[in-house]
């Protein structure tokens, strides 16, 4: 599991890479309990403040590894979804960094990050009406609320992939990056969200991200709870007092 899945720690960012270029970075059981271990550790992390996903050798990933499936393996976590994480996302702001191919459940992966850093020259796909399946891991529900929905059904439908360049068009991809330097855009782009209090950054992700279950009124409520420590927290009176004094502020996460 350790040389399938490999973690590391850059300046508050952590970064997890699928490690299995010579299959694509097929997913497994080894990589989905190394993606998850990895994200549990990110969550719990006073230290890390940014999560980013990647694979190795030039791919983001292929999806199941089909050899492994008949096997019996299977790379969804009981509960959490595939790799831990299509169905229970990490609470901190996660990336995907993509380079290559993401492709059935490499896509589903990539669509439960936050933000998304392809090189010029990546694909994106949900190929699995061509083999008479569905997209089940998290691909028919979530792609239509990250494109517009005519976009998403005809990925779906046709299961023909998206080039990066229209990825971006459509919104999928906040930021393109010449072949070969996503993960180091990514990184520019994590730092830049690493930058800010942490406290802060987790509960905009849950409202953000809840907002789209929630009726207005619910929204209201469920966003009072959600941001009421972060105003009474030492972070956020850090914060004002960095800005009051002119200099960067010391965020501690409490």
């Amino acid at each position: 599991m350790a040389d399938e899945v490999l973690v590391e720690r850059r300046d508050g960012v952590q970064v997890i890479t699928i490690n299995r270029p010579e299959a694509r970075n097929a997913l497994t059981r080894a990589v989905a309990e190394g993606v998850a271990a990895a994200v549990d550790e990110l969550d719990a992390s006073e230290e890390l403040r940014v999560g980013v996903l990647t694979g190795a050798g030039g791919t983001f990933s292929a999806g199941m590894d089909l050899k492994a499936f008949l096997r019996g393996e299977t790379p969804a976590i009981e509960g959490r979804g595939l790799c831990g994480i299509t169905q229970t996302p990490p609470r901190k702001p996660f990336l995907a960094a993509v380079e290559g191919w993401a492709l059935a459940g490499g896509f589903e992966l990539v669509l439960a990050c936050d933000l998304v850093v392809a090189a010029e020259d990546a694909r994106f796909g949900v190929p699995e009406v061509k083999r008479a399946l569905v997209a089940a891991g998290g691909g028919a529900l979530l792609l239509p609320r990250r494109v517009p929905p005519n976009v998403a059904m005809e990925m779906l439908l046709t299961g023909d992939p998206l080039g990066a360049l229209r990825a971006a068009e459509v919104g999928l991809v906040n930021r393109l990056t010449p072949p070969g330097g996503a993960l180091d855009g990514a990184l520019e782009l994590a730092a830049s969200i690493a930058a800010n209090g942490p406290l802060a950054l987790a509960a905009t992700k849950q409202v953000a991200r809840g907002s789209t279950d929630w009726t207005t009124e619910e929204g209201w409520a469920r966003q009072a709870e959600l941001i009421a420590p972060v105003f009474t927290s030492a972070d956020a009176r850090e914060g004002a007092t960095a800005f009051a004094e002119k200099r960067p502020p010391v965020w501690r996460g409490r």
